[in-house]
């Protein structure tokens, strides 16, 4: 195989909770990470000569090592002694530093392409194994899905399949440090804790309503104050017709789950109108259940 095209697919957070700081700087956590189908395009091509090139749509993504994609080549090139080299092109169209697992995702695109590729026969938990050195979020962008993620996220156990429906993604024109979150977290006291079990018995019984109902997350606690217009784009899509917002991740990704395109289409028009954000998408679960 001399090449291969993946779609590397984004994630949104059902329920994020956050249980406690470990020694080592990481957090246990205990979520529901859902695929999307918003995804990045990732082409793997074999090179004669030795090394790993990346190449990107945009210009201020890194291409070096510091790219997480180039550290999941590296990873393969050295553990098998491939004597070849990649040239990766990355086409991205997950929103950059927004919560949704984009880096993560092309890092597991890489190790499920080039297992393929170079015929290392690794299994999906040998893929998942290495994976967890690169990220919290990559084993699960391997495995895709509806996932409950506990530990520092990477004990993962699959859960009945989404409901279908339609999701609504807006990203605002401002970045957010996953570390400064986390800090920021660490330093103020929980109250409220999202209902990760309400969540999981919603999936259980194929109810979009309770599943909406039972969505939380965290980490809005923290970053919302530093951006009310995370706020604004929550409020903007409830009244267009959504079951229920919340913020994906750390943010700044908002979405929105609603229950016809109509309703999605209709927020998706007025976020745009009031200028909230410009990437905005009206998408839908990947390997959502039958009703």
């Amino acid at each position: 195989m001399k090449q291969i095209e993946l779609k590397s697919l984004a994630k949104i957070n059902l329920g994020l909770d956050v249980l406690g700081r470990r020694e080592n700087g990481y957090h246990d956590v205990r979520m529901i990470m859902q695929s999307i189908y918003l995804y990045d395009e990732v082409k793997i091509k074999r090179t004669k000569n030795p090394g790993i090139e990346i190449k990107t749509n945009l210009y201020f993504l890194p291409t070096g090592k510091e790219n997480i994609a180039y550290k999941a080549a590296e990873m393969l090139i050295e553990e098998f002694h491939i004597e070849e080299g990649v040239h990766i092109t990355l086409n991205k169209h997950i929103p950059v530093a927004a919560g949704m697992a984009g880096g993560s995702s092309n890092a597991a695109a890489v190790l499920y392409g080039m297992n393929k590729m170079f015929d290392l026969k690794l299994t999906q938990t040998e893929l998942m194994e290495r994976g967890v050195k690169l990220g919290a979020d990559v084993p699960y962008c391997i495995m895709r899905g509806t996932v409950l993620a506990e530990g520092i996220g990477e004990e993962l156990t699959t859960l009945t399949p989404m409901p279908k429906c339609f999701v609504l993604i807006a990203k605002p024109p401002i970045s957010v440090s996953t570390k400064v979150v986390y800090e920021a977290l660490d330093s103020k006291e929980l109250v409220e804790h999202p209902d990760i079990d309400g969540l999981i018995e919603g999936l259980e019984k194929r109810d979009l309503k309770t599943i909406a109902s039972c969505m939380g997350n965290v980490l809005e606690d923290v970053t919302i104050p530093m951006h009310p217009v995370i706020e604004e784009i929550k409020q903007e899509m409830k009244n267009a017709g959504a079951l229920n917002a919340m913020m994906s991740g750390s943010g700044p990704t908002v979405f929105g789950l609603f229950e016809t395109k109509a309703a999605a289409r209709k927020a998706q028009d007025r976020i745009r109108r009031r200028a909230l954000a410009k990437q905005v998408y009206v998408t839908n679960v990947h390997g959502a259940g039958r009703n």
